[in-house]
């Protein structure tokens, strides 16, 4: 039994500032109040205490070619199978690349990401990779795996529901990298197999106009809408929405992941972030591509908010943007177990959901849910611009992620 004392509290969905203790036994929050102090104490005096960070794509496989690539297009440097990336990783060891995705593991896990959704390439032997890689780190990958049989230009249909069947039985869902590598029939495989067996699915999606333009020629659609009709759970990037893309997304309740800083280094521009928000829809955040990108989910947040407002040229709260790699996560499960009304609105069982369900990816600050948290310096008086703006990883102390408590710095206070 743990008890975190005096913090500042980011709790609930909206992540309001509450000074309270938690208590904590047996990887789940207790209690929140004031009163309470049981057990272990952490005292987390002139500390926020803040949900533990969901990164939403990453591709970690890459960690092993750092910044290799740079001033190359997006083609040579990522299209699958003879990208830059595949070729590259092909002629490393098996042991080189557990090396290189545990030290990535670990340097997300001290930014403060205790789990993450991963694009792993390698078919069944890359998935099993990163179980190993992270047998003995206390974080949470969701490995979302592909086949190189996907990017056939005539694929064997039958091959591909083996492929398909094999991942599904080692992974927690299918990710292709787009539809410029794969038939609709694939994709179309490929969702309806994951939500026969309650997986995820998921795509990248108009990621630049070049994309979007090619699939409107060639099927008279954007990429958006073909990634929804075909069943996917899951959207990455939408940098570049035409016609009724953003409409779409929210209408159908599908999930949202923007990538600013990839899509910078790859000179692709700036998600439409206003325009999303504009639509209620909870968009994710993910550092994608650890090749060209760090994992640290407070770089992304402070170059987000800083280009954002540059952009704009208007006030984006950045409490919005806190919410993407913490609550927003919570949110959108929420959604994709279809527990909300025909309106669109949250029911009465919310409460129920967040606490009870244990495929949920991530967990909020909230009495009976897991504890996935972090303990961090408090720097200014304005808590989330303190977190995006000011912390560093000598700033974060204590990281929870359920049961496993990591001290990484003694807290002075």
């Amino acid at each position: 039994m743990i008890t975190i004392i005096n913090g500042i509290v980011l709790s609930g969905t909206e992540l309001e500032p509450i000074k309270a203790n938690i208590l904590i036994d047996d990887g789940k929050i207790l209690e929140i109040s004031q009163e309470v102090a049981e057990g272990e104490i952490i005292d987390a005096t002139n500390c926020i205490v803040c949900p533990s960070f969901l990164n939403a794509h990453t591709h970690i496989g890459d960690s092993i070619i750092k910044d290799e690539g740079d001033g190359k297009s997006i083609e040579e440097i990522v299209k699958p199978p003879n990208g830059i990336k595949h070729l590259a990783i092909s002629n490393f060891s098996d042991e080189d690349l557990i090396l290189a995705m545990e030290n990535s593991m670990w340097e997300m896990l001290k930014t403060g990401t205790t789990h993450f959704i991963d694009y792993r390439e390698g078919g069944v032997k890359g998935v099993k990779l990163l179980k190993k890689a992270s047998k003995n780190i206390p974080i949470s990958p969701i490995i979302l795996g592909r086949d190189n049989i996907f990017f056939d230009e005539d694929p064997n249909l039958s091959k591909v529901k083996i492929a398909i069947r094999k991942l599904l039985k080692n992974c927690d869902g299918i990710a292709p990298s787009g539809f410029g590598e794969i038939t609709d029939e694939v994709a179309i495989l490929i969702a309806e197999k994951c939500e026969k067996q309650g997986k995820f699915s998921s795509i990248h999606a108009g990621e630049y106009e070049k994309l979007q333009q090619d699939s409107i020629f060639e099927f008279g659609k954007t990429e958006v809408e073909r990634a929804i009709e075909c069943g996917f759970d899951q959207l990455i990037h939408v940098t570049a929405p035409i016609k009724e893309d953003l409409d779409l997304i929210a209408k159908n309740n599908k999930n949202l992941v923007i990538c600013p800083g990839s899509n910078a280094m790859f000179s692709n521009g700036f998600p439409p972030f206003l325009n999303i928000l504009e639509r209620k829809i909870n968009p994710l955040i993910g550092t994608d591509n650890i090749m060209i990108n760090s994992p640290n989910i407070f770089r992304e947040l402070e170059y987000t908010l800083k280009s954002m407002r540059a952009l704009y040229k208007n006030f984006i709260d950045p409490q919005e943007l806190i919410k993407m790699p913490t609550s927003n996560p919570l949110l959108f499960n929420y959604f994709y177990k279809n527990q909300i009304d025909k309106n669109g609105d949250i029911d009465d069982d919310f409460n129920s959901l967040i606490k009870n369900n244990l495929n949920i990816n991530k967990s909020i600050i909230e009495e009976n849910s897991y504890c996935e948290l972090m303990i961090v310096k408090k720097i200014s008086k304005n808590p989330y611009l303190s977190l995006i703006n000011r912390t560093e990883k000598n700033d974060i102390f204590v990281i929870i992620n359920k049961d496993k408590v990591c001290n990484f710095n003694k807290i002075k206070n």
